[in-house]
């Protein structure tokens, strides 16, 4: 299990640690300057940039699995009626929503990735106190 930024900590397969204590791991690999971003955005921007891209991810699935199932038929109790489209389209939408927040296919690590980065590019820099 790869760590997991949650706010100020980094929760780990083991036990969450400080965030300075562990470097994330988006894919697979350390990554220095996600580091030094994480350190310039405030924990809510990142919580929400996470949600943010977790939601994106959602929404490119959806759009998959729903491309997946439009040439199905109904079968089973409710055969091919306009209702087994609708429930379709909830099912694939909830299938959807779990594997994002399973881990999904690694488009929210990039998307969340460069939402902080682009974040912490905007950041002022903390001022300097006077000696």
């Amino acid at each position: 299990m790869q760590p997991q930024v949650d706010g100020s900590l980094i929760t780990s397969a083991y036990r969450s640690m400080p965030r300075k204590a562990l470097m994330p791991m988006p894919s697979g690999r350390p990554d220095p300057q996600l580091e030094q971003a994480l350190q310039k955005v405030s924990p809510q921007a990142i919580e929400k940039a996470k949600t943010t891209s977790q939601d994106f991810e959602a929404m490119f699935l959806n759009s998959m699995f729903s491309q997946m199932t439009t040439g199905l038929k109904g079968e089973g109790p409710f055969g091919d009626t306009p209702s087994t489209g609708v429930w379709r389209s909830m099912l694939t939408e909830q299938y959807s929503k779990s594997f994002a927040r399973a881990g999904g296919i690694g488009v929210s690590d990039a998307v969340f990735r460069t939402l902080i980065m682009q974040q912490a590019s905007e950041a002022k820099p903390a001022p300097k106190e006077a000696t």
